[in-house]
């Protein structure tokens, strides 16, 4: 696993290589080891987590979450990611400008993270497969194309982001306050869905459709 360090000495690095020469998001990966689920994670995230309803990408960001998520459910040694999300060129201002973000997020949250908390829940055979329910369920509930719904690329976002923390943390705390995310954003999409019931239901009796 990579320590806080590690980040900044491997986010550090893709914006030395953007200086030189345009960087894709997949040599980026490449360059990573079987643990850079979290980190290339936690970089897809970021994005996402505005308030702002993104349409096709939170679609497509959801998709890539869950195809990371079951790679890692099955203990693929590192992430695969398709080919259109590899070829994604970012320049060196928006490696710095990524980087400095990741590491303002990490930061924030090493305030209150610590290493070796609930082990069991980061760990080993056991870690991967919670691991990987996490990252495919957060991608499905984002996949689902709420064009009208406010947070529903933010609120599962917030699940991927703190799985990532308790990944590079060693923090199953971080852990459980993703499954708490998990379980917000499920019962937050619920409301909505029995919202557009209920008022279908009252519009087609206030005007006789239902027979």
């Amino acid at each position: 696993m990579h320590s806080y360090e590690r980040v900044v000495e491997i986010l550090s690095g893709f914006a030395e290589t953007a200086q030189q020469r345009p960087l894709s998001l997949g040599e980026a990966l490449d360059s990573l080891d079987h643990a850079a689920f979290g980190l290339i994670a936690l970089i897809l995230v970021l994005p996402l987590l505005q308030p702002i309803p993104l349409g096709p990408l939170t679609v497509l960001g959801g998709f890539t979450f869950a195809a990371l998520g079951w790679q890692l459910w099955r203990g693929a040694e590192s992430p695969v990611l398709p080919q259109k999300i590899r070829g994604v060129t970012m320049s060196e201002k928006s490696w710095r400008m990524l980087a400095k973000i990741s590491l303002k997020v990490v930061g924030f949250c090493r305030r209150f993270s610590r290493p070796q908390r609930y082990p069991r829940l980061v760990e080993g055979e056991r870690g991967r497969k919670i691991g990987g329910f996490i990252l495919i369920a957060s991608g499905l509930l984002m996949a689902i194309p709420f064009g009208v719904l406010p947070l529903n690329n933010v609120l599962p976002g917030l699940a991927v982001l703190f799985y990532c923390i308790g990944q590079l943390e060693q923090d199953g705390l971080m852990v459980m306050i993703a499954f708490f995310w998990l379980i917000f954003t499920t019962v937050y999409f619920g409301f909505f869905f029995f919202g557009i019931y209920y008022l279908g239901v009252e519009a087609m009796s206030r005007f006789g459709w239902g027979g």
